[in-house]
């Protein structure tokens, strides 16, 4: 009796832990349909409501694609609406449905009819970037000129320590660039280590440093682009200018 109650409050334990499990951080592809993959890294960022991610080839640093956009969940279901898919640009806009669990506290299975994939959680760690930003102003010619979130826009998404930046247009279904990797933001110092580039695949390995600060809840970033120019950009958060809204197209 004593064995039979002692498992019953294991499983349970097990369950509600498991069921309470955070979705956010970064997040590394195991295997799709029982078959490892091992020729490519697909890293999924998922912070606020939203995820993104992008795959390189582990061969030569060739960028193989990128898709993301909001989700929800309900129940044992994964709900997301794209807003850029470079592997299937027809599901921009729409309700995506997917089974999940958790198969331990750092691993999730997510299958749809035809495929089933596996993740594992590589990284949780909180950062005060954390979260998911879209760019609202840029400095050009010593002025600083803000812009307004509409269709065409460039967002950043950041947390687990890992970072991409996203250039798309969610009404024309245009994708104009990806690139991401690692990060650290400490004392106004934000440094990116560059681990695929969807525009250059020799920039993979370069570390760009740069200042910031959080301003009326803005981020302030100050540096030099992969290219050598100066930036000065502000980033708001994207929920602020594109509320939540799962109405399909």
């Amino acid at each position: 009796m004593y064995k039979i109650l002692l498992s019953s409050i294991l499983i349970f334990f097990t369950l509600t832990v498991c069921t309470s499990q955070s979705f956010e951080g970064a997040w590394k592809l195991e295997s799709v349909n029982g078959v490892e993959a091992s020729d490519r890294e697909v890293i999924k960022i998922v912070v606020d409501g939203y995820f993104s991610l992008g795959s390189k080839s582990l061969a030569d640093h060739s960028f193989l694609g990128a898709a993301g956009g909001e989700f929800k969940l309900v129940d044992s279901k994964f709900i997301e609406k794209r807003d850029f898919d470079t592997y299937d640009d027809s599901k921009v806009g729409k309700l995506l449905t997917y089974d999940y669990k958790w198969l331990d506290e750092q691993t999730l299975e997510y299958s749809s009819p035809t495929e089933t994939k596996v993740w594992k959680r590589i990284s949780q760690n909180d950062n005060e970037l954390d979260g998911n930003w879209v760019i609202t102003g840029r400095e050009r010619e010593g002025k600083l000129n803000k812009m307004t979130p509409g269709d065409r826009r460039t967002i950043k998404i950041l947390n687990g320590d890992r970072f991409q930046w996203v250039a798309f247009n969610s009404a024309t279904k245009s994708f104009m660039g990806t690139g991401g990797g690692i990060y650290t933001s400490e004392d106004g110092v934000y440094v990116e280590q560059i681990t695929f580039f969807s525009r250059d695949r020799d920039r993979v390995g370069d570390s760009l440093h740069f200042e910031y600060d959080i301003i009326n809840n803005e981020w302030h970033h100050q540096g030099k682009s992969s290219k050598g120019q100066p930036i000065h950009e502000i980033w708001s958060p994207y929920a602020e200018a594109y509320p939540t809204d799962f109405s399909a197209n």
